[in-house]
This record gives structure tokens, sequence and C-alpha cells, in this order.
């Protein structure tokens, strides 16, 4: 039993590489199917393509030279908006997409802020979601403050394709080096510069020596490291890559462990280049001895949408409801989802395939209701899913010759043994396969058939009540359509109701939305009584009932007031299955809508391994933070577990406030598939939009320091990022799509999930003591409540690091851990640092669960002993004025001056006396004490 813990624990550490929807595929060291898209909202601007093209060819140079010679980009699709002018060099996209997009060309987060950045919330080694440039920066109107644009889109390749992090920190840009001297946030130390203030106005610039914080003992916060212009160091490209000098990531011979970046926090002290050889990529790849051609692109323009639905009539069916709900879920699709423009057809299919509507063009609700007419009645015969889909290829030559980009919307419940010999001709079709897998028995081999062509997999069981067919359907909107036209799921619940036979509740329709919005309601045995009031209390009537689908719904005209509205669902009988759908899209073209994203870390998946619930809440690119997001994870059987995802920073989420709510899942029932559904919640001035600067974004280059002066840049846009503009109530609700979990025992198992690591110990000095606060993980990762902390001291970053057993232990006796996620505090009296002439003490905690697993060591912490040395060149200590540049201002007097100096000297015999009463009490061991 003990070998098989040690084997699973092994298991566990190595999390599973993220999912990502990137089509990029890595062939003979040239990257494929790379997607630039611009966005719809970006003007056309014919410069803005052959300046994507400079960008990405530069790149790929300076790519194969960085990486040893190992990499570059080979083929590119530059994706071109709709609403821009037609053109004969533009083609039609396959499965390039919006949603595949790998570089977004689009408007800055934040009015002015035209930084680029990498979309990055996973852990090291695990591919980011996408990189953002906007229009000014690819026009090289932001290179002086961000360096050239391909060396820079290396930058963000690096952080996009191996999760890698950057190594400056704007949040912590000093530290105290082991030297005793403050040092840059940077990597290698051997980039060269000065640390200056550097304020401006208008055209008048004043320079000055930065002063040391007396809480941090670094220096104050507006002080910058200017880097030289000329430079020998080759590294790195993670820190700096617009000095010319800099050709190479820092590796394990030249990467600075010391400094607070977030490589080092996140990678666990691992150089760039140390987790880039680690990747599949590199492991699959050896160095070229030619040089690669330039990258080949692709012009593509999205046109409108064409889909078929291709849906199973087959025998087994007529079971549990499947045929009728498929078709309350179709009606759904066919009413509310699909955008206006659209061309839709449909096939049936049993053992054999029947077309039974060509492409129509979607322009109003006549060609909608001809739709409905075409589903299926009755189900009977056998299962030929590739006869369906080959129908389907009939269907879609309706409008063009070739089916690029056109989507097939699977949906069948059955095994067919034969599904995998149209495999081939699905991928060289063009088409796109959505897969929807009814039941616990739809076929393995259609799921290949998704992720071939980029396609989504979606997965209902077959409890009602969970509404999971309507959500599959529901979350099928275009990858390619401007947002304010796609429907968006305000709300998806279910109840099985038997002694009280009422479902009432409350849908928030907020200001972003309002257009076309549609309440759905169904139910399994008798209609129900339908009430339903606007914000103002009145009814609303009018609800179509079909009773043969056994649906009724409302479309309200216009847009629908904002506020909440209350329904109540009145069943006419015992063990009734009733559902709630409201959807509703964009009240205004111009005010992005909030927005739900929610996925796992990866579709398939091996028990023990833990898994990672994602949903992130954006209003256009900007964060939503403060909600209520809940997850909901259906496994095959229909057992639903529940989850609160949390933007907190600690446990499984990488970063806090970054809109982005996490959480670990490791409450595998059954092997099979498992879906997930995730539900948000804003309380009237509870949630906010963040104004924050995005994580990951490339640095900004203040200035350069020429023979000895600072050349500087444009001052960065000031934003006070403590500011929240607050939002009103909303709701919303998304599918997160299948993934499929396999090697799930059924025997006990002993405990297999250490606590997880904790990331977010800070520590602050209040008088003689240490105050500590840290975010409490669980007994499993962040569930239940660890059994013990184990808190060590150092005077040495390094040593704590590498060596923490043996570093002194803090007496921790009457530390009890609090439950997960928990806000923790404990303050101790430091006892004698065994480093000599230490200007910090470093902290860090292990948690320990009852069944003796630790987790590991956390993040570390420090509080300042005494001031560290500044860096005592003249040039920075009295700083000169510069030909027809004058002093600045420091508005210090005389004679404060000499009071400053007098009480220096009184604080460096103060000082002095410390540390010889410090030293005379040392003991003569150096190995550290067990507690205090």
């Amino acid at each position: 039993m003990g070998l098989f813990r040690s084997v699973v624990f092994l298991l566990v550490l190595q999390l599973p590489q993220g999912s990502d929807t990137s089509l990029v595929q890595l062939n003979n060291n040239g990257y494929e199917g790379v997607i630039v898209a611009i966005d719809p909202a970006v003007p056309e601007d014919g410069k803005i393509i052959e300046q994507i093209k400079d960008m990405v060819t530069a790149a790929s140079t300076y790519l194969f030279e960085a990486t040893e010679k190992r990499f570059f980009f080979k083929n590119v699709s530059i994706l071109i908006p709709e609403n821009w002018k037609e053109n004969s060099e533009y083609k039609r996209p396959k499965r390039e997409s919006y949603e595949h997009a790998d570089v977004l060309v689009a408007p800055p987060t934040l009015p002015g802020g035209d930084e680029p950045y990498t979309k990055q919330f996973t852990a090291c080694g695990e591919k980011g979601e996408y990189i953002h440039l906007t229009p000014d920066f690819v026009l090289g109107k932001n290179e002086s403050e961000y360096g050239p644009s391909g060396r820079l889109f290396v930058h963000e390749w690096a952080h996009l394709r191996w999760g890698v992090f950057d190594e400056y920190n704007e949040d912590e840009p000093y530290y105290s080096a082991t030297s005793k001297k403050i040092e840059a946030t940077r990597c290698p130390t051997g980039i060269t510069g000065i640390n200056r203030v550097y304020t401006c106005q208008g055209d008048s610039c004043v320079t000055r020596a930065c002063r040391i914080d007396s809480k941090t003992k670094l220096y104050e916060k507006d002080c910058q490291f200017f880097p030289e212009k000329d430079q020998t160091e080759k590294a790195s490209i993670m820190f700096m890559q617009g000095i010319d000098s800099v050709v190479e990531f820092c590796k394990e011979n030249n990467h600075n462990r010391e400094a607070p970046s977030l490589q080092n926090k996140m990678c666990n002290s691992r150089s760039t280049w140390e987790v880039i050889s680690n990747s599949e990529d590199f492991k699959n790849t050896a160095s070229m001895v030619e040089p690669p051609p330039p990258p080949v692109f692709s012009l593509l323009k999205i046109s409108q949408r064409i889909v078929c639905l291709v849906l199973d009539k087959s025998g087994s069916m007529g079971g549990s409801n499947r045929l009728n709900r498929m078709n309350q879920a179709a009606k759904h699709f066919l009413m509310q989802t699909i955008e206006n423009g659209s061309w839709v057809g449909m096939v049936h299919f049993d053992s054999t395939a029947y077309i039974k509507s060509k492409l129509i063009q979607i322009t109003s609700s006549n060609e909608r209701n001809k739709l409905l007419e075409s589903l299926p009645t009755a189900a009977s015969g056998g299962t030929s899913i590739c006869r369906g889909i080959k129908s389907a290829f009939q269907v879609l030559t309706g409008i063009y010759p070739q089916i690029d980009g056109s989507e097939i919307v699977l949906l069948t419940d059955g095994e067919d043994n034969s599904a995998g010999s149209c495999v081939d001709e699905v991928k060289q079709s063009g088409a796109i396969i959505h897969f929807i897998a009814l039941g616990p028995s739809a076929d393995q081999a259609v799921i290949e058939m998704s992720t071939i062509t980029g396609g989504k997999h979606k997965y209902a069981s077959d409890e009602a009540a969970n509404n999971g067919l309507i959500d599959a359907f529901a979350a099928l909107v275009s990858g390619n359509a401007d947002l304010s036209q796609q429907s968006l799921q305000l709300e998806s619940k279910g109840l099985t109701l038997n002694n009280n036979l009422w479902m009432n509740g409350t849908v928030i329709i907020d200001s972003t939305v309002g257009k076309d919005t549609f309440f759905l309601v169904t139910w399994n045995g008798q209609s129900p009584t339908i009430s339903l009031w606007d914000p103002n209390g009145t009814q609303m009537e009018n609800f179509t009932v079909d009773t043969d689908s056994k649906i009724a719904y409302l479309s309200i005209p216009g847009t629908a007031k904002v506020g909440v509205w209350t329904y109540s669902l009145q069943a006419k009988q015992n063990s009734e299955i009733l559902t709630i759908t409201v959807n509703s899209r964009a009240a205004n073209s111009s005010v992005p809508p909030i927005t739900v994203n929610a996925k796992m870390n990866k579709d398939t998946n091996s028990f023990p391994s833990p898994m990672i619930v994602y949903a992130e809440i954006l209003q256009g690119f900007v964060p939503i933070l403060g909600a209520n997001v809940t997850a909901f994870i259906e496994s095959n059987s229909g057992k639903t577990e529940v989850l609160q995802l949390l933007d907190n920073g600690a446990g499984a989420d990488s970063f806090k406030n970054d809109g982005v709510y996490s959480r670990y899942f490791t409450a595998y029932s059954e092997n099979g598939r498992y879906s997930l559904k995730v539900r948000v919640h804003g309380g009237t001035n509870a949630a906010t939009r963040s104004i924050r600067h995005p994580a990951n974004r490339a640095a900004y280059i203040p200035g350069w320091v020429v023979d000895g002066k600072i050349e500087g840049n444009p001052p960065r846009p000031k934003i006070d990022e403590d500011t929240q503009t607050t939002l009103e109530s909303f709701s919303r609700t998304a599918s997160g799509g299948a993934f499929v979990v396999s090697n799930v025992s059924n025997l006990p198992l002993p405990d297999l999930y250490p606590p997880s690591q904790i990331t977010d110990l800070e520590a602050t000095r209040d008088g003689d003591n240490i105050s500590l606060t840290w975010t409490a993980p669980g007994d499993d990762f962040d569930v239940g409540k660890a059994q013990q902390y184990i808190i060590r001291i150092n005077g040495s970053l390094l040593d704590l690091r590498d060596n923490f057993d043996d570093a002194l232990q803090v007496n921790t006796t009457d530390l009890l851990p609090k439950e997960a996620n928990s806000e923790e505090t404990f303050a101790f009296k430091p006892g004698n640092i065994s480093e000599e002439n230490a200007t910090h003490i470093f902290i860090a905690i292990q948690s320990v669960d009852k069944s003796n697993l630790t987790s590991k060591v956390s993040n570390i912490a420090q509080v300042a002993l005494f001031i560290p040395e500044a860096d005592s060149s003249p040039d920075e200590t009295q700083p000169n004025p510069s030909p027809g540049e004058n002093l600045p201002n420091s508005g210090v007097s005389i004679s404060s001056l000499v009071l400053s100096v007098v009480g220096s000297v009184a604080l460096v015999s103060i000082i002095l006396s410390t540390a010889v009463c410090i030293l005379n009490k040392k003991k003569n061991s150096r190995r550290p004490r067990t507690e205090f």
C-alpha cells in the first residue's frame, strides 16, 4: 500500500497539460496553422495586414536563432473581419475562427493602453490562451516603448506556446540580493543600467536619485530601472527583448534565481530555457542545419455561417424521452441561437440517412418555422453516423462547391462500429464537426472528428432536470459572429417536482443585454401553469404553447426591461420535470455585454490526476471581479458535483483578481464522460470591472541610458489600479463542454491528494514581531482543512528555497489551520538568524494533511531588518545636471540635510550595536534550531 501511495502521489504532482483551442501544429520544426485574427471593431486598414506579415517574418528569424535553430513560423493565416471590403486575395476560412485565434489584433483593453499581453492563467509549462496586440502597436507606433514588433512577438509566443513567465515584476521591481545590494528584478543580473526617479511635465523632464523606502528598505515606488542602450549580454528575451544584444532566453547558468520575477514564482525558480527545453515541442525536434524559409501567409475573410443539423432518429432515441428532448433543444437552437443571415440545412439518420431540408438562409421567423417542421417525429432503425455525415456534405455544397468552414452539428446517442471509416474523409473535407453526445453510450470515434476539425464536444445525460441538452445546443453560437450578435444564456435551471409542485425563481436582465430576450419552459408530463412578471410587476402574457414538443416560449419584443424578472411555474402532477432557459443578446452593439467562458484544463484525463475548472468573466476584454461563480460537473450517470470557483490567487487560481475563477476537481465518481456547466451571479455593487493593467503584459521601457544620460520614452498612461467600477446585478450560465475520465477505481483508496501550495504568503514587520497572512489550503488541494503548518525562516532566500527542511522552524503549536480558502494570520517573534549580516528574514510555509502528505513549499515572503546597500555609484547618489538640464528640486533645505546626516550617524551606531549583540548570542553550531 505504501508503494502504491508513492506512485499515485508522483502522478498527482504532474498536473496534466492544459487543453487549448489553438489549431497550431509543429511540423518539421515549423509552426503551421497559426491564426492572427483582426477584430471586427478594428477600422479597415490594409497597412495592418502588411505590418502583421512583416512582424511575423521578422519574428520567425529571431525565434529560429533564439531557440538554437529549432523553431520558425511556417504557415500563418490572417483572419479578416466580415465588415471589411471584399478582395480577390481573400479566401474563405476552413477551420480558422476567432475562437481558435492565437493572436488577436483588437482595440486596447483600457483606453490608451497599447501594451501587448498574453492571456495566461494556467500553470508553468502550460499553454496560454491568446496574444492581444492593438492596431497601433501593429502599425509600429509603440516601438520605442516596447522594442521591435518581431522581437516582442517572440516574447509573447514564449508565453503562449511554452507557458513561461516574465523575468521582470512591476509589483516587485526591486529586491535585496545576497550581495546585500538593492537590485532591479531582471534576468540576468549582467544587464546594466541605473535606477532613477524620472518625471516629466510637458517637454521638461527631471531626474533624481532613488530614495530608500523606510518600510520596505528597497527603492521608493517611483524608482525605475533604465537599461544601458549598449549591452553585451545576450539574454534574456523574457526580460527585455528590445535590447539590441538580447538574442537568447535565460539559461540555467545565468538565470537569476533570487529575483522576485513571475518566472521564479510560477516555475519553481527554473530558467525560461529549462521550461522550454522540457516542452513537447523541444523534445520532438532537433536543430536544423539550413536556415528556414520565410512564412507563408493566407488571407481569409469571414463569411456567412453555414450549418447542417445531423440528428439521430435510431431506435435507441425512443427511450428515456431522448427524441423529444432532442427536438426541444433543436427548436431552441433554431428559434434563438442561430444568427440571422446564417444558412441552415437538416439531415436525419438511422441505418441510412435522409436529407430533410436543403440550406435555407434565415432572414426572418418564416425560415426558422420552416426548419422546425423538418424535425424528426419517430425513432426507429439502426445507427450509421457516416451516412448521416456524408449526406450533410451533399447539403453543404448547395451554396459553394467547397464546404470549407461549414459546420455539422451531429447529435447521436449510440455506438457505431463503422464510424471510424469516415474519419479521414471528414478530416479532408474542410468541415467543422460539433459533436453532442446524448446518454452514456454515444460513439467515442466521433470525439476524434470534433477534435481534428476544431469543433466542440458537448455531453448531455439522461437526467432531463439538468437541462444539459438545451445547454449543449445553446453553446453552439457562431465562433466568428460579432459578440453583439451572439445569444447569451442568462438562466438554465431544472427541477424534478414531487411533494412541492412549484418552481419559482428570478432572472436578472442587466443593461448590457435585453435584445431578443427569449424564455423557454419545458416539461415531461403535463403543461404547467406559467407566470412571469417584469421588473415593474407587470405580468407577461402570450406564451406560445407547443403541447406536442412539451415546450412553451415567449420572445420579448424590442429590448427587455432592465432588472429582476420573476417566474413561477406550477406543475400539474407529481414527479414532473420542469426546466426554464433564458437567453438574450447585447442591447447595444457599441457596449460589449458581460460574457462567461468555462472550460476544464484538459479534455481527457486519467485518474488520479487532478483537473482544474476555469471560468472567465469579461466585459469586452475587461475582467469582472467579485462575482459568485458555481460550477456543476455532471458524470455519465447524471450525478452532479458542485464547486464554488474563486479568483483569490490561491490553490488552483494562478492570479488574484484577473477575472478567471478556478478550483481543483478530484471528485471522480465513475469512468466516462463528464460535462461542465457554470452559473454566475453578480450582486448589486458586489461585482466590479477591473481597470488594472493586464497581467503578463510586455515590459514598458521607460527610456535608455546613452552616454550616461537618460533618453526617456513617453510616460506610460497612468491608471489608478485600486479604482474599480461597480456593476449592476447580472446573471449568466455557460456550458464548458465535455471531458472524458478513465482508470477510476471502484476499490477503496488511500488519501491521494496533498494540500495545495500556498502562493500568497505575505509578511510585515510590526515592532519585534513578524505578522504573516495567507490563504488556507485544504486537506485535498483546496478542499477541506489541512492538519498542520510548518513555518521556517532563513536569512538567505536561496538557502530557504533549496534547503527548506534544514531552516529554522517557528513554533506553531497554537496555530490551527482553518477551512480551505479562509484567510490565515499568524504573528511570531524571530530568533537569531544564522547568516551573518543578513538584511532580511525570509519566510516560507509547508502544509501537512491528516495522512501526513505535504504540500509544495509556499512562495517566499520577506521582511527587512536593516537597510541594504544602495548602488553607490557617484552618478546615483550625487546626480549632476546634464548639459542644459537643471538639478531637480528635492525640496530639502541645508538645515534639514545637516539634521539628516546627524540622524544617519546615530542610526548607524544603533545598527552596529544591535549587530554586535546578535553576534555575541550566536551559538557555535550553525545547524538551525527546530523551534523557538
